[in-house]
């Protein structure tokens, strides 16, 4: 997109930021994301033009690469070049406020859009070779919400709830997720409150094509819950008490910690994109109220954390 360089931007340090939205910028499929949203796009309010699509997918991909509000986009905006210049947006013009950048996201979640988004993405590095589905990996995080009761409503969020992790009580949501086995990409994504067990969800998280499907201890029973999928084999961890009473002298049970190792070395692919999701991108916390909103806010974090994951090679595709 076209800029107007008034010189107020005279740093040229490649910074970390910088760095990020540059690879960004080649590896996101503009066009693509630009064709799904633009039939959903309102037209101008009160004779102004409205903001470009592309405009309001990059303020709103923004928002969630750097955990930014709406207020706190708007003022990004106004405050960093860098983000002004990724937008799109001249010196000379009009910043989306607050209401439009809010809009915008409403707009995604009323037409069930970030759903679309990461199957567009997830197309594009099928297409690609990156994303095989022959096997998928399972797992599930906590992420927490507010427990406080001090807010308009004068009570915690109906739809998250308490759940025990260890000795440790946590307060939230939790996202399960579907990856594909051989790369790490999520390809399924839902988001229940905290108190849902794992395995409950572990065949929803299944694409249908897959024969092999890898899961940690939590998940023992999935092939023999009544939604279990017919010829889909479940390499599940043994239980740690169990594993430990292993006696590795015994050939037997030498070759079973062998395969315990094996399981967990494929299994372990699911946690990148978890990293990604909360060290990366810094989402450990919900960010509005209800399921909806958040699991849709997942569905596109986990399409932008795909093409994070896979840059290198989309880039040098494009090389």
């Amino acid at each position: 997109m076209k800029q107007v360089d008034l010189g107020l931007n005279l740093t040229t340090k490649r910074t970390r930021k910088r760095e990020f939205l540059a690879q960004m910028e080649r590896v996101v499929p503009w066009a693509a994301l630009v064709a799904l949203v633009e039939p959903y796009a309102p037209e101008g309010r009160r004779g102004r033009p409205p903001f470009a699509v592309q405009t309001m997918l990059r303020i709103h991909f923004m928002q969630q690469w750097f955990t930014l509000s709406d207020p706190a986009m708007e003022e990004a905006l106004h405050d960093v070049p860098l983000f002004r210049d990724f937008a799109g947006l001249n010196w000379d013009t009009a910043i989306p406020d607050e209401t439009t950048i809010l809009r915008f996201r409403r707009l995604l979640e009323e037409h069930r859009l970030a759903e679309q988004i990461l199957a567009l993405v997830n197309e594009l590095l099928g297409a690609k070779g990156l994303l095989l589905r022959a096997g998928t990996a399972v797992d599930a995080t906590l992420i927490a919400a507010p427990s406080s009761t001090k807010n308009k409503q004068g009570q915690r969020d109906p739809e998250m709830h308490q759940s025990r992790k260890g000795q440790q009580w946590y307060f939230g949501m939790k996202a399960h997720i579907g990856v594909d086995a051989a790369s790490g990409l999520v390809h399924t994504v839902r988001g229940t409150a905290g108190n849902v067990g794992a395995v409950i969800e572990a065949n929803s998280l299944l694409h249908g094509q897959e024969t092999q499907a890898w899961a940690d201890a939590g998940y023992q029973g999935a092939d023999k819950r009544p939604d279990a999928k017919p010829g889909v084999c479940w390499n599940i961890a043994m239980r740690p008490g169990k594993r430990r009473k292993l006696d590795k002298s015994r050939l037997v049970d030498e070759l079973t910690e062998q395969l315990e190792r094996l399981k967990a070395s494929i299994r372990a692919r699911v946690e990148h994109a978890l990293r990604v999701l909360k060290r990366q991108f810094g989402h450990v916390k919900v960010r509005y109220r209800g399921l909806v909103k958040n699991t849709a806010q997942l569905h596109t974090l986990f399409a932008l954390s795909n093409l994070w994951m896979a840059r290198r090679a989309l880039m040098g595709a494009e090389a």
